[in-house]
């Protein structure tokens, strides 16, 4: 019986690390977007890898940063194109802005 009650709490503490991690993506990913320029600024987006690949409307918006301080490993800027190096980070980030689409 106690083998059962152990393998339950387990269960429950490998739930909620698992939700507060979905947590922490979600509010990482509306920073990002907010630090992009909001939705309206972002033309068009796409990952590579460990690479966020943006094009925006307006580049002197975006708050670069405050996009390194969240966590980003760079920053290419290339006329209204930004390659932010994510790192592991980038697939899980990908999933959760394209839920805010």
């Amino acid at each position: 019986m106690q083998y059962i009650i152990i393998i339950i709490i387990l269960l429950i503490l490998a739930i909620a690390i698992t939700y507060s991690k979905r947590k922490d993506f979600k509010i990482k990913a509306n920073k990002l977007i907010e630090y992009l320029g909001g939705h309206d600024n972002i033309i068009k987006y796409e990952f590579n890898r460990s690479r966020f690949i943006v094009d925006v409307k307006d580049v002197s918006i975006v708050n670069k940063e405050a996009i390194q301080k969240m966590g980003a490993q760079g920053i290419v800027e290339i006329e209204n194109q930004l390659k932010i190096i994510l790192g592991e980070d980038a697939k899980q980030l990908k999933k959760q802005i394209d839920d805010l689409k």
